[in-house]
């Protein structure tokens, strides 16, 4: 059978016996036929270039990440490059028949929705490439990759922010980052999401109590460091992994199967003034009757 993507990796370790076919699975999606394998096989990733390096990893919406390096992912914002089109296409397929009069779609209501399901797989496809050569970059330089426990769900319910999110796949990069470190040995880090690594400052310490999201230049008022505010953030998540992790203060965390963040101890970080928010009550350690 005839495919688009190449199977003679997957051909030669059936040969060699490294690798076996358990089932596989055909679907159609967006116009074309796919077909996906489910394999067991051996593997033998290399180690990281840099085992004894940590990056930290700061995403963002104007930048896709800013690494503790100084490097700057740019966001290619392939959904806003094409919106035009879709927009377009979406207001043919908004003039479709009467439901009431029982009349059926026409062939060209149906190739115009077709166009927008192809666009949409098109930016998809995209977006999950370029996620995932950045994921695997990152293992294969690092021996530790530190990321933010980041509430993307809030972060989607921001009607001015939620396509611009939605657009850079937050939660997928973290996915990826944590079964691709997996293969290769690399230890994946999360911070707690109460962990105020944009207002910490990465020189001295000092944590300002408000920073505004309108400020992008972090200036410190104790030691007089101006940095990037991105940059600044994935230089304090990279601190986190240098610290001892069995310390009490250390906010660093392995993850867990589960992947949700542990709750605050009253008088936390998660916490204002040492109560509970509003609509959480607090747990007494007193024995129940």
């Amino acid at each position: 059978m005839r495919t688009h993507e190449s199977t003679r990796k997957l051909a030669r370790r059936i040969e060699l016996g490294t690798a076996t076919i358990r089932s596989a699975t055909v679907s159609f999606r967006s116009g074309r036929w796919f077909v996906s394998f489910s394999v067991k096989i051996d593997r033998d990733d290399p180690p990281p270039q840099q085992p004894d390096s940590a990056v930290g990893v700061d995403l963002g919406i104007k930048s896709l990440a800013v690494l503790s390096t100084g490097e700057v992912v740019p966001n290619p914002r392939r959904l806003e490059l094409a919106q035009r089109e879709l927009c377009r296409l979406q207001r043919q397929a908004s003039r479709r028949p009467d439901k009431r009069t029982k009349q059926k779609p026409s062939k060209r209501w149906r190739r115009t929705q077709a166009r927008i399901a192809k666009l949409h797989a098109e930016i998809a496809n995209a977006r999950r490439d370029g996620l995932h050569k950045l994921s695997t970059r990152l293992v294969a330089e690092h021996g530790a990759v530190v990321l933010e426990d980041l509430n993307v769900r809030a972060m989607m319910s921001n009607r001015r922010l939620a396509r611009h999110v939605a657009g850079v796949g937050m939660g997928e990069l973290r996915r990826q980052v944590e079964y691709t470190a997996a293969w290769r040995g690399v230890h994946t880090h999360v911070a707690s999401r109460w962990y105020p690594s944009s207002k910490t400052c990465s020189g001295c310490g000092a944590v300002k109590t408000k920073l505004r999201l309108s400020e992008r230049v972090y200036q410190c008022e104790h030691c007089g460091m101006v940095l990037d505010r991105d940059l600044n953030a994935a230089r304090n998540l990279t601190a986190l992994v240098e610290r001892d992790t069995s310390s009490a203060s250390c906010v660093v965390r392995l993850n867990e199967p589960a992947g949700n963040p542990r709750k605050p101890t009253p008088g936390g970080n998660g916490y204002r003034h040492g109560k509970a928010h509003a609509g959480q009550r607090q747990r007494s350690n007193a024995p129940t009757r």
